[in-house]
This record gives C-alpha cells, structure tokens and sequence, in this order.
C-alpha cells in the first residue's frame, strides 16, 4: 500500500532532480509552483540573488472572495491569472516553470495555462 508520505517523499526526490537543471535569473525568474490539498502557492524567484520578487496564492486578499474552495482546478486558473498580471507589472513575461515536483495535469496544468493565456512565456 503506497501511503501518503511515501508519495510525497517521491515528490521531493524529484523536485530535487529537476531544481539540479532549473535555475531562475534576474532576467528569466523560477516560477515555482506549490500546492496544498487546500491551497495554490505561485511565485517567481530570482535564484542568483535569492530574492522571491512576486507571489500569489489561493490565501490572497483578492481572490479568496472570488473562489470558495482554494484547492480545485478554477482556484488554480486564477492563481496562474494573479501570478501573470503581477509578474508583467513587475516587468517579466519570460519566467522558467518549476512544477515542483508535481504531475502535470489537474491543478498544476490550470496554473500554468492560465500563467500562459495571461501573457507569461515559459
């Protein structure tokens, strides 16, 4: 029986094994993905200096009046809008995708292309 545990140590093995290749810069930020049974984290990260220049969340102010369940498919289409629009304020449109270690489809799959329809290009 594979339990829940096991399943997230397979996750963080490789999560580590892509982080060896994937490397965001000032010029082309990680877009790191995390996701809870409850909640979607987005957020670029400039790896060089160590710096998280954007986030959003399925937590923020903005969005927890629109959706009611953060942990389903349109919670994560519209972290993917959130994380785009602050992103191109901020500057960026290029960004590396970091799924995280996670599958893509379901939730990590709307993220990406919402981040996508939005104006991000990974």
């Amino acid at each position: 029986m594979i339990t829940k545990a096991d399943k997230n140590k397979a996750r963080l093995k490789r999560h580590l094994r892509v982080r060896k290749k994937i490397n965001g810069t000032a010029a082309r930020p990680r877009l790191s993905v995390f996701r809870s049974s409850k909640h979607m984290y987005a957020q670029l990260i400039d790896d060089v200096s160590g710096v998280t220049i954007v986030s959003a969340s399925t937590q923020d102010k903005e969005l927890t009046e629109a959706i009611g369940n953060g942990g389903n498919i349109e919670a994560a289409s519209k972290v993917g809008e959130l994380i785009a629009k602050r992103a191109q304020a901020k500057g960026f449109t290029q960004v590396v995708f970091d799924r995280g270690g996670y599958l893509y489809h379901g939730r990590i799959q709307a993220l990406a292309t919402a981040a996508r329809e939005a104006g991000l290009e990974f």
